[in-house]
């Protein structure tokens, strides 16, 4: 054990792990689940599939399971075939052991059974309110201009679409625009490197991970967002463009549909000839939109998390 703090009342205990690729979060969960035995809490909440793989061990020594599914991560591309053989062993595991399943997209909870659909609800993520933010000066530094930028936030990942993105974008013949596409590379190194050879001479501008002050710049001042995304459980990147007011593109995928959009909002994941002639249409009527976000409230959410949790905990 390397930290222990405290936070609101929350108390933060940092377990070791490894910095070999494809074994750390084997490693941590393993360790994670052994310390959660050895502290026997109320309740063990694991996020996501792959973490749970140990939470047989968990349920032998008869503490309640929440499990929060994200994601069927073997359906993205940066994994090899053994460790999506591994995920999958993982799902089953994760889904059979969990006394209780949080969903946060919907249209993944009704592919399972019904006996897994009894025990889980859907509860989405929520959104914090936007910074708005009038300073302008993160923008400079990456030679942007306000209103002249399309926006796409995500990590640089195959499953994210940018090569698409990067298609459409050069496919709408812009004159003034720019590409800005804001994320972090973990291993992805070879994508990263097709993505900068598909932009050529485009202006297209990697911006890496940014959070803080400098992301709220880039979502107050886009004059559009885009999400390209072949996969994804639940974008919390498109509530954060929505709750800036910035019009949309996205993929059109499940995920997409679990907010309100127009149907004019929507291009057909993969099509960069469609999605260039829509980015288009979008700028030559460029405009702030207001969206209806009451239910991804936070406040909201963490009541329901903690009814479960309540429930669970008082058996």
């Amino acid at each position: 054990m390397k930290n222990d703090m405290r936070y609101r009342g929350i108390r933060f205990i940092d377990l070791p792990s490894t910095k070999i690729r494809g074994v750390e979060t084997v490693i941590h969960s393993f360790l994670a689940s052994l310390y959660a035995v050895m502290v026997h809490p109320d309740i063990v909440h694991y996020h996501n599939i792959g973490p749970a793989l140990f939470a047989p061990l968990v349920k032998l020594w008869k503490i309640p399971i929440i499990l929060t599914y994200h994601s069927p991560n073997y359906e993205h591309a940066k994994w090899g075939g053994f460790a999506k053989r591994l995920l999958r062993f993982s799902e089953k595991v994760a889904l059979k052991c969990a006394d209780k399943v949080l969903f946060v997209n919907r249209f993944q909870m009704e592919r399972y059974p019904r006996a897994i659909q009894d025990r889980s609800v859907y509860i989405p993520n929520g959104i914090c309110p936007p910074d708005l933010t009038e300073k302008k000066d993160r923008l400079a530094a990456l030679s942007i201009e306000t209103g002249k930028y399309i926006l796409s936030v995500g990590r640089i990942t195959p499953e994210k679409g940018f090569d698409t993105l990067i298609r459409g974008f050069r496919a709408a013949e812009l004159k003034g625009y720019k590409l800005v596409i804001a994320g972090g590379v973990e291993f992805e190194d070879g994508y990263m490197q097709e993505l900068k050879s598909l932009c050529g001479d485009a202006p297209v501008v990697f911006a890496g991970y940014v959070y803080g002050e400098t992301l709220a710049q880039l979502y107050k001042n886009a004059a559009l967002y885009v999400l390209a995304s072949r996969n994804e459980g639940f974008p919390l990147v498109l509530l954060e463009a929505m709750s800036y007011g910035l019009d949309i593109l996205v993929s059109d995928i499940p995920a997409t549909h679990l907010v309100e959009l127009d149907a004019g909002d929507y291009f057909p994941e993969g099509d960069s000839v469609a999605l260039g002639k829509m980015i288009r249409a979008k700028l030559d009527r460029c405009k702030k939109r207001t969206y209806d976000l009451s239910a991804f409230d936070w406040g909201q959410i963490a009541g329901q998390v903690e009814t479960i949790y309540r429930g669970l905990s008082d058996k």
